[in-house]
C-alpha cells in the first residue's frame, strides 16, 4: 500500500531538516547581498527552492520535502527579505533582478541544470525563470499557482475572497478611509512607504494578517500577529511587486509564453479550496502547458503545510529522480 494512502498526518513523512553544509552571503550587485544555503547530498540531484511572498524568506521546514540522501537542496532568501540585506528594500528589486540572481546562484554553485520547486509567488518566479532560461530547468514542481494577473490580484485585494470572509476583509479594510477602498493595493502602498516606521509597521501587520488568515482550509479567519520585521519586509515587497504587476510586460504574460516551457515536464499541486490563489490559474496553466500534470488536492487550501499538499509534494519528489 502507498504510504500516503488516506493522507494521514503528512508531517510524519517529511524528512528531517538537516543542517546546511554550506551557508553564504552572495553579493548580487545593486547594493544587495542574498543569503544562500545548501543541504543534503553534495553530489545529489540539485533542486532550488523559491519561497513565496514576495518577501516571505526561506525556512528550515522547506528542506523537509526532499530526501537528503538524494537531493542537493538549495534555498535562498530573495532580495530584501529573510537574511538578505538590505532588509525590506525595494531598490533594484524586481522580478528580473530575481531571475538574474537565480542564474548567479546556479553558476556560482557549478550547476548545469536543476529542478525548480516553488509555491505561490515562488511558483510565479519559477515559471518566469523557466521561460527565460528553459535550458537550465529539468523539471518544475509548483504549488498554489499564482500567475500574476490582474484578475488574481482583484480576487484577493478587490473583495472576491472577502465575500467568503467578510469579517476578516472588514478588518483589512477598516484601516483605510472609505474613499480609498476601491484600490486597496494603492491605499496600503501609501502607508507601507510613508517613511513613518510606526505607520509602516502597523499597515504591514494588517496586510500580512489578511493573507495569513486565509492560508489554510481550516482557517478561523484570524491571521495572528507577525513579528514587526518580518511583516514589514513581507508587506512592502509584496505590495511593491503587486502595484507593479510583477514587472511583467503585459497582463497574462506567463500563460501567453507557456510555449517557451512546452518541452519541460512539470507537476502542479493545487489545493481545491485555495482562497489566496484559486485553482483556475493552475487549471489554465496546465491547459496551456502540454507536459504539466495537475494534481488537485481535494480538502486543502493554500499553505505548503496543508497535510494533503505536503504528502503529495513528498510523493512527487520521491518519484522524481527516476524521471529526470
Amino acid at each position: 500500500m502507498d504510504k500516503f494512502a488516506g493522507q494521514k498526518s503528512a508531517v510524519q513523512y517529511l524528512y528531517p531538516a538537516l543542517d546546511p553544509f554550506d551557508r553564504r552571503m552572495m553579493d548580487v550587485g545593486d547594493g544587495h547581498e542574498i543569503y544562500v544555503e545548501q543541504s543534503g547530498r553534495r553530489d545529489g540531484l540539485p533542486v532550488v527552492v523559491l519561497h513565496g511572498g514576495p518577501g516571505g524568506g526561506c525556512s528550515p521546514a522547506m528542506r523537509r520535502y526532499f530526501d537528503p540522501a538524494v537531493y542537493r537542496i538549495i534555498l535562498f532568501d530573495q532580495r530584501g527579505c529573510g537574511r538578505s540585506r538590505p532588509h525590506a528594500s525595494i531598490e533594484a528589486n524586481t522580478t528580473w533582478h530575481l531571475v538574474a540572481d537565480i542564474e548567479r546562484i546556479r553558476s556560482a554553485l557549478g550547476i548545469d541544470s536543476w529542478v525548480v520547486f516553488g509555491g505561490s509567488w515562488g511558483a510565479t518566479l519559477a515559471l518566469v525563470y523557466a521561460q527565460a532560461h528553459p535550458d537550465r530547468v529539468r523539471h518544475l514542481v509548483l504549488r498554489g499557482v499564482f500567475t500574476m494577473t490582474r484578475a488574481e490580484l482583484d480576487w484577493f485585494y478587490g473583495g472576491g475572497a472577502g465575500r467568503f470572509w467578510p469579517e476578516t476583509w472588514a478588518r483589512f479594510q477598516e484601516l483605510v478611509p472609505e474613499a480609498e477602498r476601491g484600490d486597496m493595493i494603492t491605499a496600503y502602498n501609501r502607508r507601507l512607504f510613508s517613511g513613518d516606521r510606526e505607520e509602516e509597521t502597523k499597515y504591514a501587520k494588517a496586510w500580512s494578517a489578511w493573507e495569513n488568515a486565509l492560508a489554510t482550509v481550516h482557517s478561523t479567519g484570524v491571521g495572528g500577529d507577525s513579528p514587526a520585521g518580518y511583516a514589514r519586509a513581507f508587506a512592502r515587497l509584496e505590495n511593491h511587486y503587486f502595484i507593479n504587476a510583477g514587472f511583467l510586460d503585459h497582463d497574462g504574460q506567463i500563460l501567453s509564453d507557456a510555449q517557451r516551457i512546452a518541452h519541460i515536464p512539470g507537476t502542479i499541486v493545487q489545493g481545491r479550496y485555495d482562497m489566496i490563489c484559486p485553482p483556475k490559474a493552475a487549471h489554465d496553466l496546465a491547459t496551456a502547458w502540454p507536459k504539466a500534470r495537475l494534481r488537485m488536492i481535494p480538502v486543502a487550501g493554500h499553505a505548503l503545510s496543508e497535510p494533503g499538499i505536503s504528502a503529495e509534494l513528498v510523493r512527487v519528489m520521491n518519484r522524481l529522480p527516476q524521471a529526470v
